[in-house]
């Protein structure tokens, strides 16, 4: 009797955990693991494929061509002054002119409106061959530093540019030290064109990377300046153009906002560009413009890139469709046929 009691027992012990392994074994995380999840398989008939590529086609055509229409709406003036503004004399050595500080960087430009432009006008200042992606170059700063201030005492990441006379500088690194300095004011005939340099930085940055009771200090107190200097009173989430600087560009060419102009400009208005040419370019080959651009939908400035990509895709769906037709009606093949 007791014999039959323990069979009864284990037997009952193991119907339980028959029960409990097949409930482990067929729910929905077991099946997802073995991967023996429902699937759906299509069948990509000859007709569905050569449907798909005709649909893709008359869709991304229109949208490369309402791209493209929005890119080409933009009025946008760029004007080189890297050159025009070296004196005659210094021609031949522009590093000598750049590097002289007791030659005046000022000059003073033309250009001409050749469409209306609708306010808000955007004004940028262009970098060509100025690698900020180089990566010791994106490596020298401390993100913690910017926003902690003095407070953050490793600031081993910035080198080689962490301190001078033996005090840390505040910001450090080289992102900071080679700091865009040039400056442009603008006037219509006699009358000087407003520029609003507030709100040019992404407002995330002003609020949670940089600290707003960090002040800058002991900056480009070293006998190597690099760029700009910044008022050690303003603190950094106030220095807009710094906090447009840190953000480093992933090409060689590369715009960054400088500010924006609140009116219209007509077409044939011939606008004055006062320029500070502080910044040096002169020792690696750069290039500098100024930009003056509008906006539509699809962002501030010409970039037809999105436009032409859409048409090619569009295109070559399009071309695709025309050459599986043809191929099917050449060669038709029946359905489940194997070879």
């Amino acid at each position: 009797m007791e014999v039959e009691e323990a069979t009864t027992s284990t037997t009952g012990d193991g119907d339980t955990t028959d029960r409990a392994f097949s409930t482990a074994h067929s729910g929905a995380l077991y099946r997802f693991k073995q991967q023996n999840l429902p699937d759906w398989r299509p069948a990509l008939t000859p007709g569905s494929v050569i449907t798909i590529f005709l649909v893709m086609g008359f869709f991304f055509i229109p949208m490369g061509l309402v791209c493209l229409h929005a890119s080409e709406s933009v009025v946008e003036i760029a004007y080189r002054y890297d050159v025009d503004c070296v004196p005659e004399s210094y021609k031949n050595d522009k590093v000598a002119y750049i590097k002289d500080s007791s030659v005046s960087k000022n000059c003073t430009r033309r250009i001409r409106v050749d469409k209306y432009m609708k306010a808000p006008i955007f004004v940028y200042y262009e970098l060509d061959n100025f690698y900020q992606n180089h990566r010791r170059y994106v490596k020298s700063r401390n993100d913690k530093q910017l926003l902690y201030g003095l407070k953050q005492k490793d600031i081993g990441s910035c080198d080689p540019v962490q301190t001078t006379n033996g005090l840390p500088i505040l910001p450090c690194g080289l992102i900071a030290w080679s700091l865009f300095n040039d400056s442009f004011n603008f006037a219509r005939r006699t009358e000087p064109l407003k520029l609003n340099r507030k709100n040019i930085s992404w407002q995330s940055d002003r609020e949670h990377k940089f600290g707003k009771d960090v002040y800058p200090f002991n900056f480009q107190n070293g006998s190597l300046i690099g760029g700009g200097s910044l008022d050690p009173k303003v603190p950094l989430s106030e220095q807009e153009d710094l906090i447009v600087w840190m953000r480093t560009a992933a090409l060689p060419k590369f715009r960054k906002l400088y500010g924006v102009i609140e009116v219209d400009l007509d077409a044939n208005d011939v606008v004055s560009i006062h320029i500070a040419n502080n910044y040096n370019t002169y020792s690696f080959g750069g290039r500098k413009r100024v930009v003056l651009t509008t906006s539509k939908w699809l962002g501030a400035g010409k970039n037809s890139f999105l436009g032409l990509a859409y048409l090619v895709t569009g295109t070559s769906s399009l071309l695709l469709s025309i050459l599986f037709a043809l191929i099917h009606v050449r060669n038709p093949r029946s359905h489940g046929h194997s070879t």
